[in-house]
């Protein structure tokens, strides 16, 4: 009615009310009302904005990339804010009258864009693509120190760089290069691994060749220790045979003492024998032999005495014609022989 109009805004919007070209009302999540015909509105929202960016450079050898990110910033002057750019409402209260705080975002982005321009410039395409976190710290640092966010009345809350990807043929060519690599590397893990497997078979096989080894040595230490025992066993045995023989010489050597002895003393039996025959023998021959023969006669058995007669004639018979024996006598001798 009459121009009289209503205006009320959020906390997060800062406003201005312009009379006759002076400020008369200014602050944030106002309320009040107004005579449209000679008041100016201007809305400055001072909440965090997100605006993400994807755009594409260049890097120190020529390669194309594409950025793909997200920066978050807001408002922290509203006056100087409001110098520079027209955020006026309209007559109704309700919309811009212009389109530049649609703007505004995107000349964020491009202050993001020349700064990141200039770091990705300086990377080659392997290490461009792996320094996100890199060129995040950079771009954040020279932005918060840049004069046209700073003129804007501007502060950045955060950046965020989600992907640096290149050309789908770069892409492609970085791809196949990485995987010849993996698989480079994962022959030389499946070589290292075979050879680390032949390493360990070897050394089982050195052990078990040690542990032979040491077997047969304690076998050659057990048939030495057997020997030697058998040495020693033969060497007590002949040492006992040693002791026998001595034993067995020393009793033949008596024995042998004994035999010399014996003969002489058979010997001194028989020279006493024979000297005592030799003088019974010259004692006798100076005996007549009929003297002898008588004596031998004595103590006689009759049949001794009658083959003794018979001798005598024997002896005689060249001077006997003949002899008459009766058979009483022959009869009498056979008695007497049973």
């Amino acid at each position: 009615m009459l121009g009289l109009r209503f205006i009320k805004v959020q906390p997060t919007t800062y406003l201005m009310q312009f009379r006759g070209g002076r400020i008369v009302r200014e602050g944030v999540g106002l309320a009040f009302f107004y005579y449209a015909p000679t008041t100016s509105l201007v809305s400055v929202p001072i909440a965090s904005t997100d605006a993400p960016f994807i755009f594409e450079e260049v890097t120190a050898d020529f390669q194309t990339v594409t950025i793909q990110g997200q920066v978050t910033y807001r408002v922290s002057d509203p006056k100087k804010l409001a110098a520079l750019m027209n955020f006026t409402l309209n007559a109704h209260g309700q919309n811009y009258g212009s389109d530049e705080p649609q703007k505004l975002p995107q000349r964020v982005i491009n202050v993001v864009n020349v700064l990141a321009r200039a770091e990705l410039q300086t990377l080659p395409l392997r290490q461009a693509v792996r320094s996100s976190d890199t060129l995040v710290q950079a771009v954040r640092k020279k932005l918060a120190d840049s004069t046209d966010i700073v003129q804007l009345g501007l502060e950045i809350l955060g950046l965020s760089i989600l992907a640096i990807k290149p050309t789908p043929e770069t892409a492609r060519a970085l791809e196949a290069e990485t995987r010849e690599q993996l698989l480079k590397e994962a022959d030389e893990a499946i070589y290292a691994r075979r050879n680390s497997a032949v390493e360990q078979e070897r050394g089982i096989k050195e052990n078990e060749l040690n542990t032979e080894i040491a077997v047969e040595q304690k076998k050659r230490q057990i048939r030495e220790a057997q020997m030697d025992a058998e040495r020693a066993v033969q060497e007590k045995r002949h040492q006992l045979e040693q002791s026998d023989m001595a034993a067995k010489v020393g009793l033949e050597d008596k024995r042998k003492q004994l035999v010399v002895l014996a003969a002489q003393n058979a010997k001194a039996e028989a020279d006493a024998r024979a000297y005592g025959i030799s003088t019974t023998v010259q004692a006798l021959g100076t005996v007549d032999a009929r003297v002898l023969q008588a004596l031998v006669s004595v103590g006689m058995k009759p049949e001794q005495l009658i083959a003794a007669a018979f001798q005598e004639l024997a002896g005689n018979a060249n001077k006997i014609g003949q002899l008459n024996i009766s058979p009483d006598l022959l009869k009498e001798l056979l008695q007497n022989r049973k």
